[in-house]
């Protein structure tokens, strides 16, 4: 998986965050954090669903049984994420908003309608994916 994602994060960078086909139309951001127990600064390429002014991003982790390990990064970590949307690397705070939270069903809606292959991914688990706001600094 670390070789696809990095064809990935090459592609963002040489293009200005626009990566096409699968994510063709679609914003996607490269979220950057760091792992609780290494210390390894990690990068996952995210599909990020536009509510407002703010990005949704997903654990979705394929339809994966478990979260990313990026939910209990963030969930571990102090201070804004550091997140690549387009050509720009900025701060971001967010919230981890998991099933039974106030604006779940709102923000993984949104983020599922925006994502078309969510549909594919809740068929593979019984997991509620939980979701992330991010709020860019600008």
């Amino acid at each position: 998986m670390a070789s696809f994602n990095d064809t990935v994060i090459e592609k963002f960078r040489a293009n200005g965050g626009v990566v096409g086909a699968p994510w063709e139309g679609k914003t996607l951001v490269l979220l950057h954090t760091v792992g609780r127990r290494t210390g390894k600064q990690n990068i996952n390429p995210l599909v990020a669903a536009p509510v407002g002014d703010d990005y949704v991003i997903c654990g979705s982790q394929g339809g994966a049984p478990t979260d990313p390990q990026w939910i209990a990064n963030l969930e571990a970590a102090s201070g804004p994420a550091t997140v690549e949307l387009g050509t720009e690397t900025v701060k971001a705070d967010y919230t981890v908003v998991r099933a039974g939270d106030a604006d779940w069903e709102q923000l993984y809606g949104a983020w599922r309608a925006y994502w078309p292959a969510a549909a594919d991914y809740e068929q593979k688990t019984d997991r509620k994916f939980p979701v992330v706001r991010l709020h860019v600094q600008h």
